[in-house]
């Protein structure tokens, strides 16, 4: 089985996980350093409910590929296509996969290869991401 979309906008990381204490509590509590991160997730989650397969979320592996398409600064020379600064693509596209969790597949766990790329924006490709998703068994 095979799913693949676009989303379209400035892709956004999910940031790193903070935690801290308040007097008199017994659990910490934890945040994300990016506030900007849930919107960014809703639209992926939305994207991806219209291309769910039909029969719910896949059990068993996955193979996902995203190439992730950023804004490119108007100073810099065509010539460069890879994006080397920040966000890191880690952290991108951990976003994705929490995002894709509960809607292609049970768990971001069953995800066991991984395929990803980030480029600066071209005349042919706007600020974006397309994720392909493969393997997967329909729930029976």
């Amino acid at each position: 089985m095979q799913i693949e979309f676009e989303v379209f906008g400035v892709p956004i990381p999910k940031g790193s996980m903070k935690s801290f204490m308040r007097p008199g509590m017994r659990f910490p509590i934890v945040t994300h350093d990016n506030e900007k991160s849930k919107p960014w997730a809703h639209t992926v989650t939305t994207m991806a409910q219209q291309h769910a397969p039909a029969g719910g979320p896949w059990r068993g592996p996955v193979d996902l590929t995203v190439w992730f398409t950023m804004p490119r600064p108007k100073s810099l020379p065509k010539k460069v296509a890879d994006h080397v600064k920040k966000p890191d693509l880690d952290k991108l596209l951990r976003n994705i996969k929490d995002s894709l969790k509960g809607v292609i597949y049970f768990d971001d766990a069953q995800v066991v290869h991984v395929n990803a790329r980030k480029t600066y924006e071209n005349h042919l490709a706007v600020p974006g991401v397309r994720i392909r998703l493969e393997g997967g068994l329909p729930l029976l």
